[in-house]
């Protein structure tokens, strides 16, 4: 089974100061996807520098060539599906159809509410996901859309001539519950975790895997229930999140290990974060030389796939499946 490695590209930096050069970097090392964050803020950086998440995505369709662009995630929070779907018609457009969109319910940070609204509970979120997805998968397929929903409405909503990607760009469906499972095996290509957020602070990595190995599994059964193969959507992990946090981007061993640990659970994709900010805010050129993250970031570029000669050629040869070389045609991980 073989294994892609992506890249999340935080939208904190001016495009002219770092930004932009961190896309064509990210295309250059043979990243299969880059990323960014759909957010109206994030955490830690609430009150620095935070850019749109799709033209960011835009500006780096105009400097890549090969990497594919995607949200991880897009969500309900602020998002309405008509204006996303004539986003996302563009943004294919321009970028020659490489987007793909990560889609999910939200949390209840900034973006909850931001537009002034009451945070929703649980259950709305699921119930608007489930909403949303069908109708957005509508509005990118067909020339024109009116329904009326609990939700969202959309009235002779045209989206012509559609996506450059027929029917129309990938859906990667982040979900964990029995409902978002469902509609990734209807909706989805991919399916995105970050792994049980439970055990986070006090958990063990092996924990961690026993958890991912359940949720592919109702992933499984969740497919199987529309009658479908799971092994036609992917399954992308995107690491940081689990007990292991940063101790993968440690050493090329560390990875190594990680990535099979987790591609014999099934997985497709992982997603590491690179360039590598500070622990609480964006590096200033006098401290990023003596962050804590300084080796991590030489590693998550060594671990790229069109790294040449970054690693032993039997250890990238151990991820992917592919002989050592140069980043593989179908951009999967070769070292």
């Amino acid at each position: 089974m073989s294994l892609r490695l992506s890249t999340v590209i935080l939208p904190y930096r001016r495009w002219t100061e770092g930004s932009r050069e961190a896309w064509q970097r990210a295309d250059q090392l043979g990243f299969h996807t880059g990323y960014t964050y759909d957010h109206l803020s994030w955490r830690t950086f609430r009150d620095g520098p935070w850019f749109g998440a799709l033209p960011t995505l835009t500006g780096a369709a105009g400097v890549t060539d090969r990497l594919r662009l995607g949200t991880l995630v897009t969500s309900p929070n602020f998002r309405h599906p008509v204006n996303l779907a004539k986003e996302l018609i563009t943004l294919d457009d321009i970028s020659g159809g490489r987007v793909t969109l990560g889609i999910g319910a939200g949390g209840t940070g900034f973006d909850a509410t931001a537009l002034g609204q009451d945070p929703w509970s649980p259950r709305e979120r699921a119930d608007r996901l489930a909403e949303f997805v069908p109708l957005l998968d509508r509005l990118l397929c067909e020339d024109s859309v009116s329904y009326k929903g609990d939700f969202y409405s959309a009235h002779e909503a045209r989206n012509i001539p559609g996506c450059v990607q027929r029917p129309r760009l990938p859906f990667a469906v982040a979900a964990t519950g029995p409902r978002g499972l469902r509609l990734a095996a209807r909706h989805g290509q991919a399916w995105v975790t970050t792994g049980d957020p439970k055990l986070y602070e006090n958990g063990t990595p092996e924990q961690s895997l026993q958890a991912l190995r359940g949720q592919v599994e109702k992933l499984t059964d969740a497919c199987a229930s529309l009658g479908r193969d799971v092994h036609s959507i992917d399954k992308i992990l995107l690491t940081g999140f689990t007990p292991d946090r940063g101790r993968p981007l440690e050493s090329l061993d560390a990875f190594v290990d990680f990535a099979g640990r987790h591609r014999e659970l099934g997985f497709t994709e992982l997603v590491i974060h690179w360039p590598i900010p500070t622990r609480t805010s964006p590096p200033t050129r006098r401290s990023s030389s003596r962050s804590p993250w300084r080796h991590r970031h030489s590693w998550a570029e060594a671990a790229a796939p069109g790294r040449v000669g970054s690693a032993p050629a039997s250890s990238m040869s151990h991820l992917c499946g592919h002989p050592p070389g140069r980043a593989c045609i179908c951009g999967r991980m070769s070292g």
